[in-house]
C-alpha cells in the first residue's frame, strides 16, 4: 500500500493557479524526488500535503485514509508526516536541545521539562548529524549550517512518522553535513519511510533519489524512475527546452585597471587577505562554509570589524565602519539570506524596490508617486521581473525574481562594485543561467566589479574570471582561467601544494 496519494489537487492564490490537478504517489522505502523550477508549485503541494495549506480541489489519502482537512480527528493523520521547511523554522532564544524536541508532545517529552535531561537525550542526535554546538547552547549563537541540521534532526525525533518530507534541506549545508544526511535518509529508506525530497541541486537528486516528479508552472509535467533518465532530460522538462550546462558566462571585457585592491586584511575570522579586482572582472570567492569568505566583504562593507589592513577603491584609500558610507562609495553587498536580509517579505515589489532609493523619487519632503512608479517599472523591464503585479507582495515571488528585485534596486544606487553572496541558494537551473546572464552584462556593459562568492563549484568556474581560494580565513590560492577544477578543490580543502 501506498504511504501516501494525492489526486488532482488544485490550489488556487490571488492571481494565480499555484497548483492545476497534479496527482503522485509516495511509496514506503524509497525516495521520492520533486523538482521544478521556482514557482513550478513544489513548496504549495509540501504545505497541502502536511495539511498547511487546505486544498481547493482533490483528495489526499495517508496510509489507505482518505484525509478530510476540516474535520478535527482526520487532522491527526498529519502527525504520520515529518516536515523539514525551506526556511529556517527555530525557536532562537531557545536551546538546541529544547529546539529539538519541539513540539515535545509530539516527540514524548513532558510538558514541564528537566533541561538536564533534555540535554542528556539530545546528544545522541547532535552526535548523528555532527552538529558542532553544545545541547545548551541557544540557537540565534549558532551557525545557519547548524540550525538547519537541528531542524532536520527535529523532524526525525517524532517517532510516528511514516513520512519525511524535506524542503531544500541542503541550502546551507556543506558537502560533508550533505553526505551525512543522505546517511540518515539511506537508513531511514531501508526501514520503510517514504521520503519526499526537493532540491534545485540534480546531482543530489540522482545521488539519493529513487523516483521524480516533475512539476511547470502548476502541472505536473512527467514522472519517471531516476535510473531511467539523466540530467539533461530532467532540465528539459523542468524548462520546456534545452540548456546547456557547459555554457560559461565569464566577463569579456576585463580591463587592466584596477578597480579595487586589498592588501593585508585581518579581521575575526580572515588574516592577512590581498587581492585586486578589476574593472569589467568576475571574481570568484571559493571555499567551504565558514572558511571567511562572507566576512570578508563584510567587514569591508563596514558590518564587521577590520583589525588590520588596508582598501583602496579606485585608488583612493577606504574608510571602514560605516554601512552607509560604503554604498554611497559604490561598494554593495548582496546577502547569502536573501529572505532574511535582503527582501521585506510584507511590503510590496514596488516597496521593495523603491525602499532604498527614496532619494531619487522625493519631491521636497514628500515621495511623488509618479516618480516611484515610473522607476518601479523601469526595474522590472530592465531587469524581467515575473510578478503579477508590483503591488504583489514580495514574498509571493519566486527566489529568482527576488533576487533580480534586490540587483535592480542595488543599480540604482551607482554600484562600482557589486558583491553576490551565494546569489543563486535555492534558485532553479533557468533561474540561476538568467542570473549568470545578469552579472556578464553588468560587467561588461557597466564595467562594474563583480565579485561572486559560491559554494557551488561549477558556479564558480562557469561565470568567473579569475578564482581566489580561501580556507579557515587565510587566501591558499589565486587562479586564472582556464581553471584546474581539482587544483581548487585541494586549495578549499586545504591540501598543501594547491597554488
Amino acid at each position: 500500500m501506498d504511504t501516501l496519494v494525492a489526486r488532482n489537487i488544485t490550489k488556487a492564490f490571488p492571481g494565480v493557479i499555484a497548483l492545476d490537478r497534479v496527482s503522485l504517489n509516495i511509496q514506503p522505502g524509497k525516495i521520492h524526488c520533486i523538482i521544478g523550477e521556482n514557482g513550478a508549485g513544489k513548496s504549495t503541494l509540501i504545505k497541502i500535503l502536511t495539511g498547511i495549506f487546505p486544498v481547493d480541489e482533490g483528495e489526499i489519502f495517508i496510509e489507505g485514509k482518505k484525509v478530510d482537512f476540516f474535520n478535527k480527528k482526520d487532522r491527526e493523520y498529519f502527525n504520520k508526516i515529518a516536515y523539514v521547511p525551506q526556511e529556517l523554522d527555530l525557536f532562537s532564544e531557545m536551546s538546541v536541545a529544547e529546539n529539538i524536541f519541539m513540539p515535545y508532545e509530539k516527540n514524548g517529552v513532558k510538558r514541564i521539562v528537566n533541561k538536564k535531561e533534555l540535554r542528556l537525550k539530545a546528544l545522541p542526535w547532535i552526535e548523528r548529524f555532527k552538529i558542532t554546538a553544545n545541547p545548551g547552547d541557544t540557537v540565534k549563537n549558532i551557525s545557519v549550517s547548524n540550525r538547519q541540521l537541528i531542524q532536520i534532526a527535529r523532524s526525525m525525533t517524532n517517532t510516528n512518522a511514516k513520512i519525511l518530507m524535506l524542503d531544500e534541506p541542503t541550502t546551507s549545508l556543506t558537502t560533508a553535513e550533505v553526505e551525512r544526511l543522505f546517511v540518515v535518509l539511506r537508513e531511514l529508506k531501508a526501514q520503510g519511510k517514504a521520503i519526499i525530497f526537493i532540491s534545485h541541486k540534480l546531482e543530489e537528486i540522482f545521488d539519493i533519489g529513487d523516483e521524480l516528479t516533475v512539476l511547470r508552472n502548476g502541472v505536473r509535467v512527467t514522472g519517471a524512475e531516476i535510473k531511467d533518465v539523466d540530467i539533461p532530460w530532467v532540465i528539459s522538462h523542468m524548462v520546456g527546452s534545452n540548456i546547456d550546462q557547459k555554457e560559461t558566462y565569464k566577463s569579456e571585457k576585463v580591463t587592466s585597471e584596477k578597480l579595487m585592491e586589498v592588501k593585508g586584511l585581518c579581521g575575526a575570522k580572515f588574516d592577512n587577505i590581498d587581492f585586486t579586482l578589476h574593472k569589467g572582472e568576475i571574481l570568484g570567492f571559493s571555499g567551504l562554509v565558514g572558511s571567511g569568505r562572507t566576512e570578508i566583504m563584510q567587514a569591508i562593507l563596514g558590518y564587521l570589524p577590520v583589525w588590520a589592513g588596508e582598501v583602496f577603491i579606485e585608488g583612493k584609500r577606504w574608510t571602514f565602519g560605516s554601512t552607509t558610507r560604503s554604498v554611497a562609495g559604490g561598494f554593495i553587498y548582496m546577502p547569502e539570506e536573501r529572505k532574511q536580509q535582503g527582501i521585506l517579505p510584507d511590503l510590496s515589489v514596488k516597496q521593495n524596490i523603491t525602499i532604498s532609493l527614496l532619494d531619487k523619487i522625493k519631491r521636497v519632503f514628500l515621495i511623488s508617486k509618479k516618480a516611484e512608479t515610473r522607476l518601479t517599472e523601469e526595474v522590472i523591464k530592465t531587469y524581467e521581473i515575473k510578478t503579477a503585479s508590483y503591488n504583489q507582495h514580495i514574498r509571493f515571488l519566486s527566489g529568482g525574481n527576488q533576487q533580480k528585485v534586490i540587483i535592480g534596486r542595488a543599480m540604482f544606487a551607482s554600484p562600482k562594485i557589486l558583491v553576490f553572496d551565494e546569489p543563486t541558494k535555492g534558485i532553479d537551473v533557468g533561474s540561476k543561467v538568467e542570473i549568470y546572464k545578469l552579472m556578464k552584462r553588468l560587467a561588461e556593459e557597466k564595467q562594474i566589479g563583480v565579485i561572486l562568492i559560491s559554494s557551488e563549484m561549477n558556479e564558480v568556474l562557469r561565470c568567473s574570471n579569475k578564482v581566489i581560494t580561501v580556507y579557515f580565513g587565510q587566501k591558499v590560492g589565486e587562479f586564472a582561467a582556464p581553471f584546474d577544477k581539482t587544483m581548487i578543490m585541494n586549495a578549499i580543502m586545504g591540501i598543501q601544494g594547491a597554488e
